[in-house]
């Protein structure tokens, strides 16, 4: 990641830090559950811009991180989730792992197919079942507090503890790419044939992807479940699906940050069209004009809205030339 990206990303987390000094109680779980869908959104990216996974089924772990931080919690010591935290990771993970285990050794649209199967599945579990409340969903009777000091009840709490998970994902994920795991998972995204030829097993590497991918949308999906204290089975569903790919779509393929960008963008483009002030009884078919502004986006944005400087430089003093030798390629993060 040139240091250009690096500047951008730490500037984006510091402004994020800051960003409780001067907003209210609104703006901040505003941003909480948008850095929710940040961390859920980064999940999708290192499969999809990471792997060249295109997964629909990505909501299933997403909901099954939050019904396991629920339906647990009866289980655990009045007022603490700590052991909550990794029980809907490792069994988002565990989850993933059984659908990657038999959806890998397909391709393509089949592929596509077989991921939303397994999230549906998981959806009518939830749905037609009285184990997770039914279509009422449940609540979490209890108080999210972790361990006898960090109180997720309180918003600025909460905001802290998101913003750290947030961080903690994408340096990890960074990190992740930048090693031999992440090239190979490179080598797959650009030629999967190629990369078997030289002498990668391209099989494990996908599943493990897959589990780590799964395992981080369980984690969002705990952050989730904590914050607002209910689940429903809509958190599985393929609506969820669909909206983080158009997230990471909206941001930028193949890059980290895109995944940040375009979590923020799009859920402040639904706030923005939800708005009565603004459209006032338009405000109703919100999804109409977020739909026209995203379809205008990817005409117009085709490297998502992490290629805009890009675009404008282009503009200002003409394309650039050809990369140098080794240099091809790029990103990052």
């Amino acid at each position: 990641m040139g240091r250009s990206h690096v500047a951008f990303v730490v500037l984006a987390f510091a402004v994020l830090a800051a960003y409780p000094l001067v907003a209210g109680s609104y703006g901040i779980d505003l941003i909480t559950k948008i850095m929710i869908y940040a961390v859920f959104a980064l999940s999708l990216e290192l499969l999809v811009g990471g792997t060249g996974l295109v997964c629909f089924g990505q909501a299933a772990f997403f909901g099954i991180g939050a019904y396991a931080a629920v339906l647990l919690s009866s289980q655990s010591e009045p007022g603490s989730v700590l052991w909550l935290l990794p029980a809907s990771i490792v069994l988002a993970g565990a989850y993933a792992a059984a659908v990657g285990a038999l959806s890998l050794r397909t391709k393509g649209v089949y592929f596509i197919m077989v991921t939303l199967a397994f999230a549906q599945m998981a959806y009518y579990v939830i749905h037609d079942t009285p184990l997770g409340g039914g279509t009422d969903g449940i609540y979490l009777y209890m108080k999210p507090v972790i361990g006898t000091w960090l109180d997720l009840d309180s918003p600025l709490v909460m905001y802290g503890f998101t913003l750290a998970a947030l961080i903690g994902t994408f340096v990890f994920l960074g990190q992740l790419r930048a090693s031999r795991f992440g090239r190979a998972l490179a080598g797959i995204r650009v030629n999967e044939q190629r990369t078997r030829a030289t002498g990668f097993s391209t099989y494990p590497y996908k599943l493990a992807a897959f589990v780590i991918s799964g395992a981080i949308a369980g984690l969002a999906g705990f952050l989730f479940a904590v914050k607002d204290g209910f689940v429903n089975p809509e958190l599985l569903s393929w609506h969820l699906s669909g909206a983080v790919l158009i997230m990471i779509i909206l941001g930028g393929i193949g890059h980290l940050r895109g995944a940040l960008i375009g979590a923020f963008a799009y859920a402040l483009l639904q706030e923005f069209f939800k708005s009565e002030a603004i459209f006032g009884a338009f405000a109703k078919h919100w999804t109409l004009g977020l739909g026209l502004t995203i379809i205008a986006s990817v005409a117009l944005l085709p490297q998502g809205l992490v290629g805009v400087p890009a675009q404008i430089r282009e503009r200002l003093i003409g394309r650039p030339g050809p990369a140098p030798v080794g240099q091809e390629g790029s990103d990052d993060a």
